[in-house]
């Protein structure tokens, strides 16, 4: 990797933190029985991290996808399979297993917003779920009748907002994981029709 590349990595990528590893860790523990062959999306792959950790700890096929071409670029030089994409647009009716999802959730004033990947990584918009939300909308037609979504949610966001927003697209929502840190709890809702 240039050192060009790199700067790109280190800048336009959102690497593994704290919100990553709750949402690999619930995901694997939850997907650990999964049918060989079981088809798992992680939408917002970012460094790759979480469907790293899915690829490698459960018998799962799994697809990394992000609409930032350097976070594609990086999870396939991590060995992944990885597709540009925004959010499931272009996935097939039905075909996915389970999808993993660490949103862009934080609240961001709109006049403080910069126009580049990192600031699209963080960003949920002013209430925290502009891109939450579309990706609610649209999950449901992607995913196998029994599928699941892992969709990991900051109290700054409002979880019962995003639940019942969900609710409102025919999902029922369960918490499996939590963390709480001194200013925000995180949440890993599983998500199931």
């Amino acid at each position: 990797m240039g050192l060009e590349d790199q700067r790109d990595v280190e800048t336009d990528v959102y690497q593994p933190a704290e919100d990553s590893h709750l949402l690999a860790d619930a995901a694997c523990d939850d997907l650990a029985d999964a049918d060989e062959g079981s088809l798992v999306l992680e939408v917002g792959t970012g460094s790759g991290y979480v469907a790293g950790r899915i690829d490698d700890e459960t018998p799962a096929r799994v697809i990394a996808a992000d609409l930032n071409p350097h976070a594609v670029r990086q999870a396939r030089e991590a060995g992944l399979e990885a597709v540009r994409a925004d959010l499931v647009a272009p996935f097939a009716d039905g075909a996915l297993d389970a999808v993993v999802f660490n949103p862009p959730y934080l609240p961001t004033d709109p006049d403080n917003e910069w126009d580049d990947w990192m600031e699209q990584a963080l960003s949920g918009g002013e209430d925290g779920r502009a891109v939450i939300d579309p990706f609610l909308a649209e999950v449901g037609r992607v995913l196998a009748p029994d599928g699941s979504v892992y969709l990991l949610v900051s109290s700054l966001t409002g979880v019962d907002d995003v639940v019942e927003e969900a609710g409102e697209h025919g999902f029922s929502a369960a918490a499996v994981a939590d963390e709480s840190f001194p200013f925000e709890t995180l949440t890993v809702l599983e998500l199931f029709r």
